[in-house]
């Protein structure tokens, strides 16, 4: 996923897959226009990259000549058409080739065409390498079609969001940015309730390490049975294993706003595991947000939750501090690792749930 201005995009078709557009636009010309000695009219300044693929592929002679024309004002159609008509090559009689990089609507090309007819060419055809056909709402025919996309925005290949993007080789489609926050924080900070909280508030799914190897091992899954054969002598699953359960959790919400991951990553290893998986669906970590809270409130808060719960890990103070130093030592240099990426940011973990809830939400609405 790519960033342009306030935007982003993800990707939609390759550089080979548009040359493959490309040949079929220029394979459809030669076809039909071998002896017209066609005069190619690229509209600036999204034809750029499509006019110079096509008219090297264009094996008989031509003439080529550019004019500069626009309907868009960022991502839609402004409805108005500005242009230049000094086109350097006499049309009388002429056949003209008006060359697109996209065309949606229809509405450049038909203005175009119609002012274009008054150089008495011979002919006149249009070809354009990407064509909306869901949207395009005009009588004139589009003559030549290099490929049928779907109506999104896209950039790339000669065209831009707000004058960014024409050189990308790739085409990218406009996307919603994922909200994907690592909930981070100390045994006892809160992360589990405040998740839950987070996550009706934003629309966020929440991925609870722990609660998925529960669930893989209670309903016996591949993967389960697998982390359980670790488990089951002493060992610690494998960053391997735990990212292929997050990685099937993931994908079970495709659709999602976004995660919160709670109890992963806990090393640098895993956390760069992490945006390897999200890279590879196209997201990336927004953020992490950390609890931050003093020791001896951890302390207190772990054995007030040892009272209620039994939960013998919660009941000896000696064995709290202990998780709290393994904590410090294991786990606390990930924020080092997310500070690197500008995307730490810490939050004061004392107070009421709500006071908590609202400094959380402070950061999560920057993210």
């Amino acid at each position: 996923m790519i960033k342009i201005h306030d935007l982003y995009f993800k990707p939609f078709l390759t550089a080979t897959q548009i040359s493959d557009a490309v040949d079929n636009l220029a394979y459809q010309v030669n076809r039909d226009l071998a002896d017209k000695k066609p005069v190619f009219v690229g509209i600036l300044n999204g034809s750029y990259m499509v006019m110079a693929d096509l008219t090297r592929k264009f094996k008989h002679d031509c003439e080529v000549a550019f004019l500069r024309a626009s309907s868009y004002e960022g991502t839609s159609s402004t409805g108005e058409l500005v242009e230049s008509l000094n086109v350097d090559v006499d049309l009388t009689g002429r056949t003209v080739v008006i060359v697109e990089d996209i065309v949606d609507t229809g509405l450049t090309v038909d203005m175009l065409s119609r002012k274009l007819l008054k150089h008495n060419p011979a002919a006149l055809h249009i070809a354009t390498l990407f064509l909306k056909p869901d949207v395009y709402n005009r009588e004139l025919k589009i003559d030549y079609v290099g490929l049928n996309i779907e109506n999104k925005f896209v950039v790339g290949y000669g065209m831009d969001y707000d004058n960014l993007g024409r050189n990308l080789p790739e085409l990218y489609v406009q996307t919603q940015r994922m909200k994907n926050i690592v909930l981070f924080g100390p045994p006892g900070a809160g992360k589990g309730t405040q998740a839950e909280r987070l996550k009706e508030k934003y629309g966020l799914v929440h991925i609870s390490t722990g609660d998925v190897f529960r669930y893989n091992i209670k309903n016996g899954t591949e993967l389960g049975t697998l982390a359980k054969s670790f488990m089951d002598k002493g060992n610690l699953v494998p960053d391997e294993v735990t990212i292929k359960m997050l990685s099937a959790e993931v994908e079970k919400t495709p659709d999602a706003a976004g995660f919160i991951f709670d109890g992963f990553p806990r090393t640098d290893a895993q956390a760069k595991a992490l945006d390897e998986l999200l890279a590879s669906k196209d997201t990336e970590i927004a953020g992490m947000v950390a609890l931050e809270v003093d020791d001896e409130v951890l302390v207190k808060r772990l054995l007030e939750r040892g009272k209620a719960s039994g939960r013998a890990d919660d009941a000896n103070e000696g064995v709290i501090r202990d998780r709290i130093s393994v904590y410090y030592k294991q786990t606390a240099p990930l924020k080092d690792y997310y500070a690197a990426q500008d995307k730490y940011h810490g939050v004061d973990g004392v107070g009421g749930l709500d006071e908590i809830t609202d400094r959380l939400s402070v950061e999560f609405d920057k993210l």
